[in-house]
């Protein structure tokens, strides 16, 4: 046996030996490819979208049979690996898989639940551009979850794909996390005499087959799909390409009509207060679905449930809600659900600035009217920067979302508030974060405000 000095040297050798080499004096681990995570880790969601790759851009061609409400789709998917790759995950959730290849090669393709386990031929290293191609089929399911009944919807003449959070994985194989937004090609074949309308500008059009360009990067729940007997509508104005499709059975069409077509002038109200539109298509799509009891942002053309026009005012301002979130939840996707008040929060203010503008009482008065809600309401026990998953789309968060930006302009002035709002939006593409609200509006206003947000977003309970 050696000495114990001896010993110590022996163990010194054999640590240096084992230890991580050092490039440029930091220790870097010597080891190979390594699977890819089955999700991003959202504090809310943790196994939506998945870890290893970036995706750039999706090119779905995808055929529909209403007869059958049998969907098949082929997913060419460009994206660049984060890490070195063994495997990765996409999301699907009950279609069946056919061929999948990766880089022009045939590729191992597992199911695990709603995760599609895929292993290329060779290993993906960090950096590479890599293209996977997936052909899919079956009939997409309807989800029934926060909003209710959401998702893929079997429509009397077609089929709407629409809904939040996460309605993408129901159609097409996705990293289904708006933290990793993509441009996207939609090329939908559809039985003769019917339309099918998604997201951007139509790039080209035959008798069956209607192809749809996002050249901007967008979040995957934003994409939407609408086949059936539409009246479609295209034409320009203010310098953008406008898309209407309406369901000529929606109740209410006059009012959905009228509302779809003040479109123009509620952009160029919110190009005034929040800065210049951010994308170059827009327009809506209203269809007949009963079960549908919710309005989506889906990005450059919103999806309305028809039982928002029953009335014009109700019409126009649900149009100026979804609108809104072309600025706040669109060109600037957020980093994580916990987030959401500054999606629905702007989107509802810009509701009250409309209202205002319309002469039904000014926002101040609306903030009075919901101060005015006693200490003891539960509408003040939520703590909107951090609702909860079942809490995201709970009314505080709209609502007290608001009042924290009025709260805000009150507080900066409108000065101030005006440079913040245009500085924000002007970061189109960048993901969103409160901390980062938060910082730009403390290096506008110049001085600190965290008592500000504290008391409206992490407070749960009426402020003082």
């Amino acid at each position: 046996m050696p000495r114990p000095a001896a010993l110590l040297a022996c163990a010194l050798v054999l640590l240096a030996a084992c230890a991580p080499t050092t490039v440029g004096g930091t220790a870097s681990a010597v080891r190979g490819p390594t699977p890819g995570a089955p999700g991003v880790g959202d504090p809310y969601f943790p196994l939506d979208g998945n870890g290893g790759y970036d995706v750039q851009d999706y090119r779905l061609d995808i055929a529909y049979d209403p007869t059958t409400d049998v969907l098949s789709g082929t997913a060419t998917i460009t994206a660049r690996a984060t890490q070195d790759l063994s495997s990765f995950h996409l999301d699907l959730s009950g279609l069946d898989v056919g061929e999948v290849g990766v880089d022009g090669a045939p590729a191992a393709a597992v199911r695990e639940g709603d995760e599609l386990v895929v292993t290329p031929a060779a290993p993906l290293a960090l950096d590479a551009p890599f293209t996977t191609v997936v052909g899919y089929s079956g009939v997409p399911r309807t989800l029934d979850d926060l909003f209710g009944p959401s998702g893929f919807f079997h429509t009397d003449d077609g089929a709407l794909a629409v809904g939040q959070p996460d309605v993408a994985a129901t159609w097409y194989p996705v990293n289904d996390h708006p933290s990793d937004p993509a441009t996207y090609t939609v090329a939908v074949t559809v039985p003769a005499g019917l339309a099918a309308v998604s997201n951007g500008v139509l790039a080209e059009r035959t008798d069956t087959t209607w192809t749809w360009r996002s050249a901007e990067p967008m979040a995957s729940y934003l994409l939407g799909l609408a086949i059936g007997d539409f009246d479609v509508r295209e034409y320009e104005a203010g310098g953008l390409r406008y898309w209407d499709a309406l369901d000529p059975d929606v109740p209410g069409l006059a009012v959905a009509t009228a509302s779809l077509g003040r479109q123009p002038e509620i952009v160029e109200f919110l190009s005034g207060v929040f800065g210049p539109y951010p994308f170059t298509a827009a327009g809506g799509i209203v269809d007949d679905v009963p079960e549908m009891g919710f309005a989506l942002e889906n990005q450059t053309r919103p999806i309305y449930g028809s039982t928002f026009f029953d009335d014009p005012v109700s019409g126009d301002v649900v149009v100026v809600h979804e609108i809104a979130h072309q600025w706040f939840g669109d060109s600037r996707p957020l980093e994580r659900w916990q987030d959401i008040w500054l999606n629905e929060g702007f989107a509802t203010y810009a509701e009250w600035l409309w209202d205002e503008r319309e002469g039904r009482g000014t926002v101040d008065e609306r903030f009075a009217t919901e101060t005015a809600r006693p200490a003891g309401d539960p509408f003040w026990a939520l703590r909107i920067g951090d609702p909860g998953p079942d809490g995201l789309f709970d009314d505080a968060v709209y609502v007290r979302g608001a009042m924290t930006v009025h709260a805000l302009r009150r507080g900066i002035g409108d000065e101030a508030f005006g440079r913040l709002l245009t500085a924000w939006t002007a970061r189109a593409g960048e993901g969103a974060t409160t901390a980062e609200f938060v910082a730009l509006a403390e290096e506008v206003a110049g001085r600190d405000l965290d008592a500000l947000f504290a008391t409206w977003l992490d407070t749960p309970a009426k402020p003082a």
